[in-house]
């Protein structure tokens, strides 16, 4: 599969040099096309696929490119594309599991120029804002940010505070999020329904990237972020009415071998009360490392379930990058 590139944002959603207090080409020069190749065996290969493009922002002068990590994990082969049509095999050096960032190093010279990190703190909700997907101005929107919230995934992930943006770019993936400052302040990582108004709108959620800062001497140099790992279930929650309810499990997971099964409903973590996806997690990690025991009460046909989960760490279940 690839992607065409013949489409484009409607030219008065397209930023325009003429408006934006920095050097708007030298940004969209920046963002690089992604594509990757995953092994069918993969782990993450039947939910995320085999095949993964999208986009990534060159933020250091050696050419270090920031993405969203779920395109790369696990990734056998990898290859940048620059503005010019200039293509380089690349490495899939780090994915942070707990903020979602990835980072990637070309084995190639791209001769892009850097775009600079800004910080999210500096843009408020109602801010404009521009969306960048490789291919130039005919693929950047303009936005608002429309939401800084906390984000909860399904596949045990949480952000304290994601940016949400709208309208939705088509292309997130790895996008970037630029402020009018010409500053990068998020990496696109999906597309949800947000509520804007009383209504439910398309929008994009960003993963701020003032996350970055505290681990990218650590993920570039070691692969590894400078924390332990997060204790992980394997297990896909989601968020009903005041209730959590187990929507999947990871095969030989650490909650699918504790006895989990599809339709649980999660009570309790020890003796804490579950009613959110943010909750459970927050319960779950501080019961302590990976390798703790987590009680759960579970509510199955009308009946109370206890079972007992060992913990793991997710990076053991994931194929390791070759070295380069």
């Amino acid at each position: 599969m690839s992607e065409s590139s013949d489409w484009a944002i409607p030219e008065k959603l397209q930023p325009r040099a003429e408006s934006v207090g920095f050097d708007l080409n030298a940004a969209l020069r920046s963002v690089v096309y992604l594509h990757a190749a995953i092994p069918e065996d993969a782990f993450t290969a039947s939910v995320l696929g085999t095949e993964r493009i999208g986009s990534g922002v060159v933020i250091r002068p050696d050419g270090l490119v920031l993405t969203i990590g779920y395109l790369i994990t696990e990734a056998e082969t990898l290859w940048l594309t620059a503005h010019d049509g200039t293509a380089v095999a690349a490495h899939p050096l780090a994915y942070d599991q707990a903020t979602g960032l990835g980072l990637v190093y070309p084995l190639g010279r791209l001769s892009l120029p850097p775009l600079a990190c800004g910080s999210a703190a500096t843009c408020g909700v109602g801010s404009e804002v521009i969306v960048m997907s490789h291919g130039g101005v005919a693929h950047a929107l303009t936005a608002k940010l429309v939401a800084k919230r906390e984000f909860a995934g399904y596949w045990e992930y949480l952000l304290e505070e994601a940016l949400f943006t709208a309208p939705a770019h088509p292309h997130w993936s790895g996008a970037a999020l630029v402020g009018m400052d010409g500053k990068l302040l998020g990496i696109g990582s999906l597309f949800v329904q947000e509520p804007i108004d009383d209504q439910a709108e398309q929008a994009n959620m960003f993963v701020p990237v003032d996350l970055l800062e505290p681990i990218l001497e650590d993920l570039s140099s070691t692969g590894r972020p400078p924390r332990p790992a997060r204790p992980w279930l394997g297990m896909y929650s989601t968020e009903l009415q005041g209730h959590v309810f187990v929507g999947g499990l990871t095969d030989g997971g650490p909650a699918a071998r504790a006895g989990v099964r599809v339709r649980d409903m999660i009570l309790e973590v020890g003796d804490e009360r579950v009613t959110t996806l943010a909750g459970l997690y927050r319960s779950i990690w501080r019961l302590g490392p990976v390798g703790t025991i987590v009680p759960l009460t579970l509510v199955r046909r009308g009946a109370r379930v206890p079972v007992r989960i060992r913990t793991a760490d997710r990076n053991d279940f994931l194929r390791k990058p070759q070295k380069h």
